[in-house]
C-alpha cells in the first residue's frame, strides 16, 4: 500500500503579486468603466432629489391654490417619507442601508438585491426633508453597482474583484459631491480601515474610478446644465494669521462640539431601537417629529423652517455668505432645533450623517463669533471640522473636508481647525461608550 502526500493548496497572492498581475490590469479597466456608469447614475440620482425637493416643497403648494407653503407643509411630506422608509426596510431586501446612527463602518460590498430598496429609502429621506445628507447612499448604490458589474462580466468571479471593484464604485459615486475626489479617497480609507499593503491595491482602482467620476461630473454639468454639487464655497471673508486668542478658541469650540456631537449620537442611539420595534409605524412619527421642530424654529425665528429641514448642504453658502443678517438668538435656537431634528433623522431615517454636522457646526461658529476674539469664518472652519469629528470619527476627513469648502483661506484656517478637531476627536472618545 503505498502513501500519497497531498500538495499544500496554494497560498493566495500578496498584494505585489496582485499589482504585478494581468488580473489587476482587467481590474483597473473595469474600474473605470465602473466609475463611468456609477458617476452617471450618482448625479442624476442627486438631480432627482434636488428636483424632487423643489416640486414638494414649492410648486406643489402652488399648484394646490396655496400662496406659498403652509406652516403645517412639512408635516405631511415628512410623515409620507417616513411611511415609505419604513415599508422599504419592511419589506425589500436588506435593512434600506446602514443604520446612520452608528455612523460610518466597513459593511463590505453591497449585495445588488439590496440596491432597490437603498435607492428608494434614500431618495424618500432626502426629497421628504429629513435631516440626512445622500453621502452614505451614494456609497452603498455605488458599491452595489460594482459589485453588480463583476457579476456581469465574470459570474464565478473572485471574492477579491467584488470587493475592490465594490470600494472602486463608491469612490466614484462621491468622487466630486464633497468637493473634491481625494476627499472621497479619505473618508472611505477611514471608513474601511485599510491600511498596510492592501491600501494601494484598493485603492488606485478607486482613485482611477474617483477621477473618472469626476470627469463624468464635469461633462453631464456642461452638458444638461443641472449644476456640479460642488460645496466649494465662494465669496467668503477673508482670514490671514490665527493668533493666540484663535487657538484658545479652538480648544473650547473642540470640546463643545464633541459634547454636542455626544448628545446627538446618544439620542439617535436611544431612539433607534424603539423606531426599529415598529418601522412602518414609527418612522412616520420620527418624521413629523422633524418637521414640528422646523415649524417650531420657523414661527419663533421669523427665519425659514427649511434651515431646519434637509441636510444643509446646499444652505451652507447662503449661511456663511449672509452671516451678519442673523441674531444670537435665532442662531442658538436653529442649533437646537437642528440637532434634535437631526437625532431624530438618524435614529429612523436612512442617509449620511455628514453634512447636517457640518451645518451645526456652522451655525454654532457663526453664533460664537458675536464674542470676542473670533472671527466669523475661523469660527464656521473649526465648527464645521469640529462637528464633522464628532459625528463621524475620522479626523482627516474632517480636516480635509474644510480645507476643500473654504478653499480661499484654506491655509490661514488649517492651524485651527486641526487643533479643533482633535480636541474635539479626543473628547468624543472620552464622552463616548467604552469598548467592551
Amino acid at each position: 500500500m503505498t502513501s500519497e502526500t497531498a500538495s499544500p493548496p496554494s497560498a493566495p497572492a500578496g498584494p505585489l503579486e496582485l499589482l504585478k498581475s494581468r488580473s489587476y490590469v482587467g481590474l483597473l479597466v473595469l474600474g473605470a468603466v465602473v466609475g463611468i456608469v456609477v458617476a452617471a447614475a450618482a448625479y442624476f440620482f442627486l438631480k432627482g432629489v434636488a428636483e424632487a425637493q423643489e416640486y414638494l416643497f414649492t410648486t406643489l403648494p402652488d399648484d394646490l391654490g396655496f400662496d406659498g407653503a403652509p406652516v403645517w407643509w412639512p408635516l405631511p411630506l415628512l410623515a409620507l417619507g417616513g411611511l415609505v422608509v419604513g415599508l422599504t426596510i419592511r419589506y425589500l431586501p436588506g435593512t434600506g442601508g446602514h443604520a446612520p446612527a452608528e455612523g460610518f463602518k466597513p459593511s463590505g460590498a453591497v449585495p445588488p438585491v439590496e440596491l432597490p430598496g437603498i435607492i428608494i429609502a434614500a431618495f424618500a429621506t432626502l426629497s421628504c426633508g429629513a435631516v440626512l445628507g445622500p453621502e452614505a447612499p451614494l456609497i452603498a448604490i455605488g458599491s452595489g453597482m460594482g459589485v453588480l458589474a463583476v457579476h456581469l462580466v465574470r459570474r464565478n468571479a473572485p471574492q477579491r474583484a467584488s470587493v475592490v471593484i465594490a470600494a472602486a464604485g463608491s469612490f466614484a459615486a462621491i468622487s466630486t459631491l464633497l468637493g473634491s475626489p481625494l476627499t472621497g479617497a479619505f473618508l472611505l480609507m477611514e471608513v474601511s480601515g485599510l491600511g498596510g499593503a492592501m491600501l494601494g491595491v484598493v485603492l488606485v482602482p478607486g482613485l482611477l474610478a474617483a477621477g473618472v467620476g469626476s470627469l463624468i461630473f464635469i461633462g453631464l454639468n456642461s452638458w444638461t446644465g443641472f449644476g456640479d454639487f460642488s460645496l466649494a464655497i465662494p465669496d467668503i471673508p477673508p482670514f490671514t494669521t490665527p493668533d493666540v486668542a484663535e487657538f484658545f478658541w479652538a480648544v473650547g469650540i473642540g470640546i463643545a462640539a464633541a459634547v454636542l456631537g455626544s448628545g446627538i449620537r446618544r439620542l439617535a442611539l436611544l431612539l433607534q431601537p424603539v423606531v426599529e420595534h415598529r418601522m412602518v409605524l414609527l418612522t412616520p412619527v420620527a418624521g413629523m417629529a422633524v418637521a414640528g421642530l422646523a415649524i417650531v424654529f420657523g414661527e419663533w425665528s421669523d427665519e425659514s423652517a427649511s434651515q431646519v429641514l434637509f441636510s444643509g448642504q446646499n444652505a451652507l453658502p447662503a449661511l456663511i455668505q449672509q452671516a451678519e443678517s442673523w441674531t444670537v438668538g435665532a442662531l442658538v435656537l436653529l442649533v437646537l432645533c437642528k440637532s434634535l431634528a437631526y437625532g431624530a433623522s438618524l435614529s429612523a431615517f436612512r442617509g449620511g450623517p455628514t453634512f447636517p454636522g457640518m451645518y451645526i457646526g456652522a451655525v454654532g461658529g457663526i453664533a460664537l463669533s458675536h464674542l470676542p476674539g473670533l472671527p466669523m469664518i475661523a469660527g464656521v472652519a473649526m465648527g464645521i471640522g469640529a462637528m464633522t469629528v464628532a459625528m463621524l470619527g475620522f479626523p482627516l476627513t474632517s480636516v480635509l473636508v474644510v480645507v476643500v469648502f473654504l478653499q480661499a483661506d484654506a491655509i490661514a484656517l488649517t492651524p485651527l481647525v486641526i487643533v479643533a478637531v482633535v480636541v474635539s476627536y479626543v473628547t468624543s472618545a472620552r464622552l463616548g461608550p467604552s469598548e467592551p
